[in-house]
């Protein structure tokens, strides 16, 4: 079952530019953690990866992921998305991750000479709410959000 994201986290998605850490399991079973860019767009967090890439190919064999999504201004307060890829293609891909560049470092494309990329697309499943003193194309929707 999706679950909401809290109104009060919602900037860490859609205002702010934050970071990702996106947790992927690896063949042996252990975790796999790469810092990313993402979009979140119609309930949907995306990210884009290079095809061949250890998190790319970790999510060919289990679409299963963990993402920590940190407020850049404190990092004490985060958002967890826990779900699996509901989507994976290449179709948009390079558009992806030149939308993505233009976000995260104002530039208009990535490099003149890039790998095939594709896209991801993750669904979540449910939301707990914590306090304390988430070219091919990937779209993750989480099954679970997490919030501190």
């Amino acid at each position: 079952m999706a679950s909401k994201v809290p109104g009060n986290f919602m900037d860490l998605l859609v205002e702010k530019v934050a970071f990702a850490n996106l947790a992927t399991i690896m063949p042996d079973g252990s975790p796999q953690v790469t810092p990313i860019w993402f979009e979140y767009k119609d309930g949907l967090i995306r990210i884009n990866t290079a095809v061949g890439r250890i998190k790319a190919r970790n999510l060919d064999r289990n679409p299963r992921v963990a993402m920590a999504i940190m407020d850049p201004a404190n990092p004490y307060r985060y958002l967890q998305i826990r779900g699996h890829v509901t989507r994976s293609t290449k179709d948009g891909a390079d558009a992806h991750i030149d939308a993505l560049a233009r976000r995260y470092l104002a530039r208009t494309n990535t490099r003149s000479a890039r790998p095939a990329r594709f896209a991801l697309s993750t669904k979540s499943r449910s939301i707990p709410a914590m306090a304390t003193a988430e070219r091919r194309h990937l779209g993750a929707s989480g099954e679970n959000f997490r919030c501190a």
